[in-house]
């Protein structure tokens, strides 16, 4: 069995005196990972080189046996060939969209919003398994932090992604919320079964939630 990510590649951010340059060589073979370290370690960065955010300058990176990005081949796959779900750290909801438009978006293809009166079954599935019913019609301006975080993580499931790639997702959170949405969160992979490397500032977070825990 291939490991589930093969990384062996360098990625950089800015240029000049003040850039940062991230080595990576590293096989990762449980199914959930955890990245921890401080601000500005590359934990971000990582995750979007994985995502096809940011091509590597250099190396390799695999995805179970898929390489997504071999420079010495001139290979590069780009994001939405991946099927790879990235969850931002502040939850890039659209502000214009109701919660169920804004998980509708997760499968939407072109410019269009989907319509004000979602009907699509697997977004009613999705507002009920993470709670977000009372909230369908309501704007992100109008919901919890808490509800905030599930109709991001909502959005990334309804697009049916290989992997998960969740960069900080507790990080706005109270403590108490944190740990409810973080089991949440393990309820759903443990179903789904998917991939997922976690991004956390938070050491116990990262021990409790995942398999494998990596500092940066």
């Amino acid at each position: 069995m291939p490991p589930v990510w093969d990384l062996q590649f360098t990625a950089t951010l800015g240029r000049g005196p003040g850039r940062f340059e991230l080595q990576v060589d590293r096989q990762l073979r449980e199914r959930r990972t955890a990245l921890v370290g401080p601000s500005g370690s590359g934990k971000s960065l990582l995750l979007q080189t994985l995502a096809g955010l940011v091509r590597a300058r250099q190396g390799r990176l695999a995805f179970e046996g898929e390489v997504l990005q071999d420079t010495s081949a001139g290979l590069w796959v780009p994001p939405q060939q991946r099927q790879l779900g990235y969850m931002f750290q502040d939850y890039a909801l659209f502000p214009h969209l109701t919660v169920a438009q804004n998980i509708a978006s997760g499968q939407q293809r072109g410019w269009l919003n989907p319509p004000r009166r979602v009907r699509d079954p697997q977004v009613s599935r999705w507002l009920d398994r993470l709670g977000l019913r009372p909230a369908a019609d309501l704007y992100p301006h109008q919901i919890s932090g808490g509800q905030a975080q599930r109709t991001a993580l909502a959005r990334t499931l309804l697009a049916r992604p290989r992997a998960l790639l969740l960069d900080e997702p507790f990080s706005a959170l109270d403590p108490a919320l944190r740990r409810g949405l973080g089991q949440e969160l393990v309820a759903v992979l443990d179903d789904l079964d998917l991939p997922v490397i976690l991004v956390t500032h938070d050491p116990q977070e990262a021990e409790q939630l995942m398999r494998e825990v990596i500092t940066l």
